[in-house]
């Protein structure tokens, strides 16, 4: 186990690895390093809440409220976490 100062360290080389040569950290894929990305948005995952939404609206219509109300919480679920995806894409596509 590490020490909290070997473990400053050691997070302070890998930034600084990361900086100087981020192909390199890109190749190697592994501990904190994060492989490139293209900076696209999580398409599919927003087409997949919009399906769960519209499931949930069909619930709804149909008078099954609990099963619509549980089905919307999940659809809302999945859309902020595309919207999280998108926003990490966004910040790694900055230089």
């Amino acid at each position: 186990m590490l020490s909290k100062e070997d473990s400053r360290r050691l997070a302070q080389l890998e930034r600084q690895l990361q900086r100087d040569d981020p192909d390199f950290c890109a190749r190697m894929g592994g501990g904190n390093f994060s492989v490139t990305t293209s900076g696209r948005p999580p398409l599919p995952l927003f087409i997949t809440a919009a399906v769960i939404a519209v499931a949930a609206v069909l619930l709804g219509l149909a008078g099954w409220w609990i099963a619509a109300a549980v089905v919307a919480t999940w659809a809302a679920i999945t859309a902020t976490a595309a919207g999280f995806r998108m926003r990490k894409a966004r910040n790694r596509a900055r230089p």
